[in-house]
């Protein structure tokens, strides 16, 4: 039979209380007597219950994260450097996926009751007004990955600029010379209220405006997110009688599906278009894309180191973390030909 605590306690010659403490690395023990209990567990090769050891604690040893749509290569880097933050940790890890908006509001309200988890991660959804006083008034912490918003200063965050990011993006292909650049993106009227999109099509107007390039409404597309979806939009523009040179996609994804629509066409990338995309998600090496690089590993990591800061001192200052990104080149991006 597995060793108990009681058996602990009796070959250590010490109550029950003492050895939780132990465990529990209470300073309320001698060193002599930590001593004699840590070797009659590493004697019995005694294992603490994780039940009992939550009961002890008053907590739940779970952290849960909120992420959309978890297939999304991005999403599951994000999740990857959350997991493997955690896995040095005692906590468990509980993910929610939300792929609708009512799942997306069952979510939030069971996340933020105590009873479930200790500490709670938001990826990549900003919280409607309606939502911060769930977020607010809840009896744990609650960090948000990707959610770029003024507003919420009242809550740790990890974000990137992505306005910066659409404007480095769009600039490279501007020094290249071209001047007729398309830009493809979910919608920005997206439900979830993304705000990445609007914000890497604000960065894109910004250096078209700086260079003093006119804003073609035809030249941007908004479509669901997904490859496929990417194609059929750069479809149409590539079948203009004016079309552009190069096209800016809002993530790597739609980017290849950029790539995809003009090897129909028998267009070559980069000779007849040029193309960028943003995140550097895993294949954008393979293929060779050239895009806008953003930690979407390290922005999972930098989470959960936040969350468990606030769960251990919670009234420390609330931090908001932005980190860099960058461009990175590659095959997919050239000077146009000449017209």
């Amino acid at each position: 039979m597995p060793a108990t605590i009681r058996d602990v306690a009796r070959i250590a010659g010490v109550g029950l209380g003492t050895v939780s403490r132990v465990i529990n690395n209470s300073p309320q023990v001698s060193a002599a007597t930590r001593q004699r209990v840590l070797a009659a567990i590493e004697a019995l090769d005694y294992r603490p219950s994780p039940i009992a050891r939550r009961l002890s604690l008053g907590k739940t040893l779970t952290i849960g994260a909120i992420a959309p749509f978890f297939t999304r290569p991005a999403i599951v880097e994000r999740l990857r450097g959350v997991e493997l933050a955690i896995a040095g940790t005692e906590y468990d890890l509980l993910v929610f996926n939300v792929e609708s908006m009512e799942r997306r509001d069952a979510a939030l309200l069971e996340v933020t009751r105590r009873q479930r988890v200790d500490g709670a991660l938001v990826i990549s959804m900003p919280p409607r007004e309606c939502d911060l006083q769930t977020l607010q008034s809840a009896e744990i912490p609650v960090v948000l990955i990707d959610v770029n918003n003024p507003a919420l200063d009242s809550f740790p965050r990890v974000t990137v600029d992505d306005q910066l990011g659409g404007r480095r993006a769009t600039q490279h292909l501007i020094d290249l010379g071209h001047r007729r650049i398309g830009y493809i993106s979910d919608p920005f009227d997206d439900p979830f209220l993304y705000t990445a999109s609007r914000m890497r099509f604000l960065g894109y107007c910004q250096a078209l405006e700086e260079a003093g390039i006119p804003l073609e409404d035809a030249w941007h597309r908004h479509g669901q997110h997904g490859r496929y979806e990417a194609g059929q939009l750069a479809l149409e523009l590539l079948q203009m009688d004016r079309r552009p040179t190069a096209i800016f996609a809002a993530s790597d994804t739609q980017a290849i599906g950029v790539m995809e629509a003009a090897r129909k066409l028998g267009l070559d990338v980069p000779g007849d278009l040029s193309v960028v995309g943003y995140d550097d998600i895993e294949i954008a090496e393979y293929v060779g894309l050239t895009t806008i690089r953003q930690p979407l590993f390290e922005s999972g990591a930098e989470g959960v180191r936040l969350l468990l800061q606030a769960i251990e001192e919670p009234q420390a200052a609330m931090a908001a973390v932005e980190l860099p990104i960058e461009l990175i080149v590659r095959r997919t991006t050239a000077p146009p030909r000449a017209v």
